[in-house]
C-alpha cells in the first residue's frame, strides 16, 4: 500500500512558464495520469503554446475566476466549478484574457501520463 500527501505550496514552480505551474502529481507520486495546478494572472496564457495531444485526453477544473479556451471553432468560457475537456487530437489554447478582473486558477489532468505527447497547432495552416 502507499499513501501520499502533498503540500502544494511546497512544491516549487517549474521555470520558464508563461504562468505559474505546479507539478502537483509527480510530488504525489502519481504515474496513470498528470495532474498540474496552474495560476494564470491576466495576460498569461496557460500551455507553452496552441497544442494538441496524439494520445492523451486532458481536463481543465476551474477552481477560481474564469478559463477562456481557444480551439479552431470557438472560444469557451469555463467559470469556476465548470470542467472543459480536449479529446485527443483536439487543438486548443487556455488562457487568461489581458481584459480579465481577476486571476484564474486551475487544475489540469491528462491521461494517460505520457510525455512528448504535446504537438504545436497554426490555426492559420488550417
Amino acid at each position: 500500500m502507499g499513501y501520499h500527501v502533498v503540500d502544494t505550496d511546497e512544491v516549487e514552480p517549474v521555470p520558464d512558464r508563461p504562468c505559474e505551474l505546479r507539478r502537483i502529481g509527480v510530488e504525489g507520486g502519481l504515474e496513470n495520469f498528470a495532474l498540474n495546478q496552474f495560476r494564470a494572472e491576466p495576460g498569461e496564457q496557460v500551455p507553452l503554446k496552441y497544442h494538441y495531444h496524439t494520445e492523451q485526453q486532458e481536463a481543465f477544473y476551474v477552481l477560481s475566476g474564469t478559463l477562456f479556451v481557444e480551439t479552431p471553432d470557438e472560444t469557451f468560457e469555463v467559470s469556476a466549478g465548470d470542467l472543459f475537456v480536449a479529446d485527443p487530437e483536439s487543438p486548443h489554447r487556455a488562457h487568461n484574457p489581458d481584459d480579465a478582473s481577476e486571476a484564474v486558477d486551475i487544475l489540469a489532468i491528462g491521461a494517460p501520463a505520457v510525455s512528448g505527447d504535446a504537438e504545436a497547432y497554426d490555426p492559420d495552416e488550417r
